[in-house]
């Protein structure tokens, strides 16, 4: 998987969704300290929009780079969404070819 750059917009309640606690949430100065600051996937403000931040992580999803995020209640939903190999999730660990 690539790293993506998700450019997350505030919506007029001032949410975004976070990658990182995988929920919706203000973007406001609580969670930028206690929750952006540290976290490796954080980027720097959303350049070129009034309110929002850039994150870069692994999306298994197919979208563009930079993927611009302006709905967190869609965001959130299609993060949920996870597909499992037709193989089914265990076959690694069960093969004994190196």
């Amino acid at each position: 998987m690539a790293l993506i750059t998700h450019v997350n917009v505030c919506n007029a309640d001032n949410e975004i969704y976070c990658c990182l606690r995988n929920k919706i949430v203000k973007l406001d100065v609580q969670q930028k300290e206690q929750f952006c600051q540290g976290c490796k996937m954080y980027a720097g403000e959303a350049e070129g929009y009034a309110r929002g931040v850039t994150c870069v992580w692994e999306d298994v999803r197919v979208v563009s780079n930079p993927h611009v995020a302006v709905d967190p209640i869609e965001e959130f939903t299609h993060n949920q969404i996870r597909e499992v190999p037709p193989e089914g999730p265990a076959l690694f660990l069960y093969t004994t070819e190196w």
